[in-house]
C-alpha cells in the first residue's frame, strides 16, 4: 500500500551533530548518544576505509586492477549510513562504497577481485545482503526499489538502500525508481552522496533546484540534507529514514553533502576541472580529524585505540595485496559455462569467438 501524501518541506541547512572543529552542535532533533564501543568502532571503520582506499589506488597504479574509484573524503557518509542498518537490510551500491562494504563485513579481497575483473565480481557481496557494484549510472536504484517491493509483498520488514551520486540524479532510471518507490510506498532509502562533481560536471549543472533533497517534494516523499562529513549525523538521519520505511511509511531521499577529495577514478585528472583552492577548502572539512577531535572531547580517543586501528589497517592492507597481487586470470570459459545449467547455442558461438580472438592475439604477439 502506498504511503499517504503529506505536505513536505526541505531544510537547506544540512543536519549536523558535530561541527568541523569537532564540537557537538546545538542540534536537538537527533541524538548523538551511542555506546562508547560503537563510537570508537565508527572511527575505526573510517580509518580502515581510508587506508584500504590508498592500497587500492596503489594496486591500480601497479597494474593489478583494471580500474578503481577512490572514496577519500566520503568515509563518514558511507560508514555512518551503513552502520545503523540491520545486517538483513539490502544495500544497492554504485562503485564508490568501500566504507559500506567494510561495515557490512565484505572482505577487501572480494572488492579487489571485482575491480580486477573476476568473473564472479566478488561472491561475498550477496552473502552479506549487498548487491554487486553497479557501474551503469543509476540502474541500481531500480533494483533497490524492486527488492523493496518484493520484501513488502512477502511481509518482511527489511529495508533497501540505494547508494547514488549527484550525477545519477540526472538519469531517467533514478526518476523512475523514485516515482515507483513513492507510489507504492516501498521501504527504500535513496542515499545521494553529493560529492560536488560527476566526473568533470559540477553539481550546479545537474539541477537548478535549491538542493538535490528538494527533488523529494515532487515525488511526495521526505527529503533531508545531512552533513556528509559528519559520521554521527549520517548515522542518525539514515536510522530515522530506515525506521520510517520499516513502519510502512514509504521511502526517503537523503542528500549527504560531502566532497570527493581524489579523482573520480584512477583514470581521471581532477586538476583539469577544479581548483586547488576548492580542494583545500574541503580538505579542511575532512571527516576523520573532525571525528577524532570529537572522540577526544568525549574521552574516547587514545593512543591505544590509534595503535590498534593502525595495526589492523596494516594487516588488512597486506591481506588485500596478497589476494590481488599477481592473482591468476580466470578461465574465460567460466563466463559462458556458468550462466545456465547447460550452455545455449548462442553462448557456445560467443565462446568460440572469444577463443578465436585470443588465439589471433597470441599469434600476433
Amino acid at each position: 500500500m502506498a504511503a499517504s501524501p503529506m505536505p513536505m518541506t526541505v531544510d537547506l541547512e544540512p543536519v549536523q551533530l558535530v561541527d568541523p572543529a569537532g564540537t557537538p552542535t546545538a542540534e536537538c532533533r537527533y541524538s548523538r548518544e551511542l555506546p562508547a564501543e560503537t563510537l570508537s568502532w565508527l572511527y575505526e571503520m573510517m580509518v580502515l576505509t581510508r587506508e584500504l582506499d590508498t592500497e587500492f589506488i596503489n594496486l591500480k597504479h601497479q597494474g593489478e586492477l583494471a580500474l578503481y574509484a577512490p572514496c577519500r573524503g566520503q568515509e563518514a557518509a558511507q560508514v555512518g549510513a551503513t552502520a545503523c542498518l540491520r545486517k538483513t537490510d539490502w544495500l544497492f551500491p554504485q562503485y564508490r562504497e568501500l566504507g559500506a562494504y567494510l561495515v557490512r563485513g565484505i572482505p577487501p579481497a572480494h572488492v579487489g577481485v571485482a575491480w580486477r575483473g573476476s568473473w564472479h565480481g566478488g561472491l561475498e557481496f550477496t552473502r552479506k545482503c549487498c548487491a554487486p557494484m553497479s557501474i551503469p549510472i543509476g540502474t541500481q536504484t531500480l533494483h533497490a526499489v524492486g527488492a523493496a517491493m518484493a520484501a513488502q509483498r512477502l511481509g518482511e520488514d527489511s529495508v533497501t538502500v540505494a547508494f547514488l551520486g549527484d550525477g545519477a540524479t540526472s538519469e531517467g532510471d533514478v526518476h523512475e525508481a523514485l516515482n515507483f518507490a513513492a507510489v507504492f510506498g516501498a521501504p527504500c532509502v535513496f542515499y545521494v552522496q553529493n560529492n560536488q562533481w560527476a566526473i568533470s560536471v559540477p553539481v550546479s549543472r545537474q539541477t537548478i533546484a535549491p538542493s538535490i533533497a528538494h527533488k523529494a517534494i515532487g515525488y511526495g516523499m521526505p527529503g533531508i540534507r545531512v552533513d556528509g562529513n559528519d559520521v554521527l549525523a549520517c548515522y542518525a538521519v539514515m536510522a530515522e529514514a530506515a525506521a520510517r520505511a520499516r513502519r510502512g511509511e514509504g521511502p526517503t531521499l537523503i542528500e549527504a553533502v560531502t566532497y570527493r577529495l581524489g579523482p573520480h577514478t584512477t583514470s581521471d585528472d581532477p586538476s583539469r576541472y577544479r581548483t586547488q583552492q576548492e580542494v583545500d577548502r574541503w580538505s579542511a572539512l575532512d571527516p576523520i580529524p573532525r571525528y577524532r577531535t570529537y572522540l577526544q572531547g568525549r574521552g574516547l580517543w587514545s593512543e591505544r585505540l590509534e595503535e590498534r586501528v593502525g595495526a589492523r589497517s596494516k594487516r588488512m592492507r597486506a591481506e588485500l595485496r596478497d589476494a590481488v597481487f599477481d592473482a591468476p586470470d580466470f578461465d574465460v570459459d567460466d563466463i559462458f559455462d556458468t550462466v545456465y545449467a547447460e550452455i545455449t547455442p548462442g553462448l557456445r558461438t560467443q565462446r568460440q569467438q572469444v577463443h578465436d580472438e585470443l588465439a589471433r592475439r597470441d599469434r600476433e604477439a
